[in-house]
């Protein structure tokens, strides 16, 4: 990883007693930012906490010392230094004199975008997500230079404020080969944003904070006309992009849609709901808590349709190593923000906070065990991936139509239980069909359709935990086809081959059986390829090799 700061030339801006502080420092290459108000001792900022320069009181002539340096301040109270990185932002009293200046280092950080890598080759949208600080304005930097100089695509950075590329009329060499295209004032962004698009053919557009409703509506309509976007707006996570009317448009915006009495009667929730209103202008959302620990979200329209609905929601967290390598971890997530909106006058709404001791016993209860999975990516693309708990019962995935029964209640349940089971809303696809006993009671037409398709309805008399539990744990018992002894199975393997079978096994289980997706293996040599496959014959699924020689590969396909 290389850094480039010119730190020196930020310092020869500031008075003698803070840059001589500053150089003496310890830790002047974290140095966040130098912050200079009147009246007050001079502060850096570190990642580790803020700490005093002097002793020295500012004044206005160290002001007027660090502005006659500087040029002018834009509209938005914010100047440069040319050819660099560089950001000074003014603090002005009511009569318009500055009385505080904050000097942001600006750094270029090269090799940090392996960790999305794979995300940019898609060649769709991406919205980068995160507080200020944290480090978005640097990723799309990167981002730019990898796009334009490695992937050989026409780039074009609209830079506002320009952070992105420096000051000065000739654009930072962080940038690469990208084009950048500087904006008057802030507030015409979203003209110079279409003006690229119309005049300079490219075919990525970089934005940094996207903060405005004509802003967001520009980014929807480049998205329309087939370019790529990658975008900054603040905001910790997605669900703060949903909330924010001004925002929300970026992912397809939320509206009330009022359900006829079957579908909110099937669905447990109330007749006017929220939805997605339609299709996202970014197809990938990333959310950057810290510099090297970022969360991503690879559908946007699937996501926020889970978050609207309080569904469980599966979300992949990747870290940067020291190694260089980088983790991806699977974790689980239960979105609660937009569950009040849909579910607020259920009689089972917030379930589970009311039966959490209830819960506990159930999970305790040797219903099912539960395995936890991390799977690292190393730079060289090999897998390591390492399980805790393997379990020894597998079982077919079945698919659940539920009626009369709060949906977010069963995924929980579901999902505390690590069962084998999703949900569908299309009942000719379902295997079982979980209701209330009296509303199956009074409804002919699911009987019949059951009758016709051969499915099994599994009726309870009230909606509880146990009841609920105990009729998944039979329709698991019934399907249970399978017994793969893992133990027995890597017995006498080396690392190299358990590795492999486990990269088979993850696919399978998460991707084949789960999702009904098929899924390409990483290319392994002939009885590498040939362990996988026997591995996939016990699951009762289908796979062919395919690739040249010396690269070919395994691809599963479910039944």
């Amino acid at each position: 990883m290389l850094i480039a700061d010119d730190l020196n030339r930020l310092l020869e801006i500031l008075p003698d007693f803070i840059k001589e502080s500053l150089e003496k420092h310890d830790h002047r290459q974290y140095l966040i930012e130098v912050v200079m108000d009147l009246g007050r001792r001079p502060e850096a900022r570190f990642p580790h906490g803020p700490e005093y320069l002097s002793k020295i009181i500012i004044s206005w002539n160290d002001l007027d010392f660090c502005i006659k340096k500087l040029g002018h301040f834009s509209g938005d109270n914010r100047s440069g230094i040319e050819s660099t990185l560089h950001r000074i932002s003014s603090i002005k009293n009511r009569n318009g004199n500055i009385i505080g200046l904050t000097f942001r280092v600006g750094r270029a950080i090269f090799g940090t975008i392996s960790i999305m890598r794979d995300l940019l080759e898609t060649g769709q949208s991406i919205l980068l997500l995160g507080r200020p600080g944290v480090g978005k304005t640097t990723a799309i930097r990167e981002i730019a230079r990898v796009l334009a100089d490695e992937m050989k695509k026409r780039v074009v950075i609209i830079d506002t404020s320009n952070e992105i590329a420096g000051d000065g009329d000739i654009p930072h060499p962080a940038i690469g080969r990208a084009r950048r295209m500087q904006v008057v004032r802030p507030e015409f962004q979203h003209q110079v944003m279409i003006e690229a698009v119309e005049n300079h053919m490219p075919e990525v557009i970089i934005i940094d904070e996207i903060g405005t409703e004509l802003e967001a509506l520009a980014a929807r309509t480049i998205a329309e006309r087939g370019v790529q976007l990658v975008g900054t707006a603040h905001g910790n996570y997605l669900e703060s992009v949903i909330k924010n009317p001004i925002l929300a448009d970026l992912i397809g915006g939320i509206q009330y849609v009022t359900l006829g009495d079957d579908e909110a009667k099937r669905r447990g929730s109330q007749k006017s709901i929220l939805e997605r209103k339609t299709i996202p202008a970014f197809q990938i959302a990333i959310e950057i808590h810290e510099r090297n620990n970022l969360i991503v979200h690879e559908k946007v329209d699937q996501v926020v349709d889970q978050i609207l609905e309080g569904s469980i929601l599966y979300i992949q967290r990747r870290t940067f190593n020291n190694d260089g390598s980088v983790s991806i971890l699977c974790e689980n997530f239960n979105s609660t923000e937009f569950i009040a909106h849909n579910n607020k006058n259920h009689p089972n709404f917030n379930f589970k906070s009311k039966n959490k001791k209830l819960f506990e016993s159930i999970k305790d209860s040797n219903l099912v065990s539960n395995s936890y999975k991390m799977i690292r990516y190393t730079n060289n693309t090999n897998l390591n991936i390492q399980l805790y708990n393997n379990f020894h019962i597998q079982n077919k995935v079945i698919q659940l139509y539920s009626y009369g029964i709060n949906i977010q209640q069963i995924e929980s349940i579901i999902s505390t239980l690590n069962f084998s089971i999703v949900l569908t809303r299309d009942i000719m696809k379902a295997d079982f069909i979980l209701a209330l006993r009296n509303y199956v009671k009074h409804n002919s037409k699911i009987r019949q359709i059951a009758k016709s398709k051969q499915i099994t309805i599994y009726t309870i008399h009230s909606s509880t935990i146990n009841n609920i539990a105990r009729a998944l744990k039979q329709m698991l018992n019934l399907y249970k086809i399978f017994y793969i002894d893992w133990d027995q199975l890597c017995l006498n393997k080396n690392s190299i081959e358990i590795k492999v079978l486990l990269e088979a096994r993850i696919a399978i289980e998460k991707l084949v059986l789960m999702k009904k997706q098929s899924v390409q293996l990483l290319p392994q040599v002939y009885h590498l390829r040939k362990l996988q496959s026997e591995l996939i014959s016990l699951y009762n699924l289908n796979c062919i090799s395919s690739g040249k020689e010396a690269l070919q590969y395994l691809r599963i396909y479910p039944v």
